[in-house]
């Protein structure tokens, strides 16, 4: 009765964890968003044609952007992603990711949805549009005002965002 979306769940549900973490930054609230959408998404599945991807992600993008609106994600520490083998010192890279992580904190729910799955989802300005339920010039807009802000936070301007990033 469920025509896939088990499967679906299976396959995509570690994947929509990441995603929702590099939105929240923290795993429960991840688990939390991932659950929240997929619950969702289950009542519409009939109704999704072709790749869920993108209403799934819709989903989780909307439900951090309303719940952060009412204040419900609360304050939680700046974690890091795992890290990476790199000669750099280690230290200096989770500083590096931790102020990163800040400067996002300070964008607007939209701007760090468009940033999160530009860049660290690595989807298409198209694809972010489809997503985020805008049009893609607000999703270039969104992009454009984030990266100005992040460029002017003295704590990264120094830093290579394409080492941080991985």
């Amino acid at each position: 009765m469920d025509d896939g979306f088990a499967e679906y769940v299976a396959h995509r549900h570690s994947w929509l964890c990441r995603m929702a973490y590099l939105l929240a930054r923290d795993w429960g609230t991840a688990e939390d968003l991932v659950q929240t959408a997929l619950a969702k998404a289950w009542l519409a599945w009939r109704r999704i044609e072709g790749n869920p991807d993108p209403y799934v992600y819709r989903i989780i993008v909307n439900t951090h952007t309303s719940w952060w609106r009412r204040r419900w994600r609360g304050e939680v520490p700046a974690e890091t992603l795992p890290e990476t083998a790199d000669p750099r010192d280690a230290a200096a890279q989770v500083d590096d990711r931790a102020a990163l992580w800040s400067a996002i904190d300070t964008l607007s729910p939209r701007q760090q949805a468009v940033i999160v799955l530009h860049y660290f989802e690595e989807r298409t300005l198209t694809q972010v549009a489809n997503i985020v339920g805008c049009s893609l010039g607000a999703v270039k807009s969104q992009l454009s005002r984030a990266l100005t802000r992040l460029r002017v936070d003295p704590d990264i301007q120094t830093m290579n965002l394409e080492e941080v990033r991985r």
